[in-house]
């Protein structure tokens, strides 16, 4: 099967890309490999890229080298052509998917990507208005997405890194308090109505660079793993804010009577006016009635042979 490795040049604010064009050049030559390397022009084309290739072309290997938006882009692009296989070498900011596996840093090694396995994981298919697509693995609403979306301006700035500018991020945001007022149904039964801090309907366990704000979500167990956390108080929020970053919030005594934790395969979020801001593996968009579905083993991807080696299996997940 041929690889191709769809190079997002503005990931990781576009530090050591040259470095690893050469290396990947190196690699395909070494191994006498069928692969190239594509470069993407702007935010989106990476999905055109690859949905025209699959039509043309039909199935192929595609390494995403940028992070989950980039990761995002390659999966709406190659999810309706069957054989397809993507993987990803998390040269972004976030890199959040890849830490759903136990050697995360194993997904850097060119050759693995190019001789690695490929499992199955779920996805999350989301439908508004104006688009269907699909996560790989978080959606944010409220709270979070507001980081998420000033942590884009913050990463603008100079001498403020991806760390940097979500910590600073989260500060701002909790200084203004912002949150949503949504009414959610899941599995079609009714949650939630009115404010709350945020929501996130996670298929992985982890956001904003290795928060692991949904310690019991799964990328392959078939269902969709939904915080909801009401509109707490600065004081409580701050108390629980560690506990929430380190995935050890269900293990703090009452949090019960602040956030909702469940598993499903339906989800359906309304905003009471107007329009939510939607952070979809970090990127934004803004949306009225939005539904959401898991898609059990919705695609296959790449693991580098490195990740296998030593079971011949699917490593265990963080």
């Amino acid at each position: 099967m041929k690889t191709i490795f769809v190079i997002n040049p503005e990931a990781g604010q576009g530090k050591n890309i040259d470095a690893l064009i050469d290396s990947i050049n190196n690699t395909i030559s070494k191994l006498k490999a069928d692969a190239q390397i594509y470069i993407t022009k702007s935010i989106g084309d990476a999905e055109e890229y690859v949905k025209n290739f699959c039509e043309k072309f039909g199935a192929a290997r595609f390494i995403a080298c940028g992070g989950d938006g980039t990761l995002s882009e390659v999966l709406n692009g190659a999810i309706e052509t069957k054989g397809t296989e993507i993987g990803v070498i998390p040269i972004g900011t976030g890199n959040d998917f890849c830490r759903n596996f136990d050697k995360a840093s194993g997904f850097s090694d060119i050759e693995g990507q190019l001789k690695g396995e490929a499992v199955e994981c779920d996805a999350i298919k989301f439908s508004t208005k104006e688009k269907i697509g699909y996560c790989v693995n978080m959606f944010n609403i409220g709270f979070d997405c507001n980081v998420a979306d000033l942590t884009q301006e913050m990463k603008k700035k100079p001498f403020v890194s991806g760390s940097l500018a979500y910590f600073l991020s989260i500060l701002i945001t909790l200084i203004k308090k912002k949150g949503s007022d949504l009414k959610i149904e899941i599995d079609g039964k009714p949650a939630h109505n009115g404010k709350l801090l945020l929501t996130s309907l996670a298929n992985g366990c982890y956001c904003g660079g290795g928060i692991k704000s949904n310690p019991l979500a799964s990328i392959k167990d078939g269902f969709i793993n939904v915080n909801i956390i009401k509109n707490l108080t600065r004081s409580k929020f701050i108390s629980l804010l560690p506990h929430y970053m380190k995935g050890t919030i269900h293990n703090v005594r009452g949090v019960e009577k602040y956030i909702s934790t469940k598993s499903c395969q339906n989800i359906t979020v309304t905003p009471n006016k107007g329009k939510m801001r939607i952070c979809i593996d970090g990127e934004i968009i803004d949306a009225e009635k939005t539904q959401f579905e898991i898609v059990h083993n919705a695609f296959k991807f790449v693991l580098p042979y490195s990740e296998v080696a030593d079971a011949s299996k699917v490593p265990e997940l963080v």
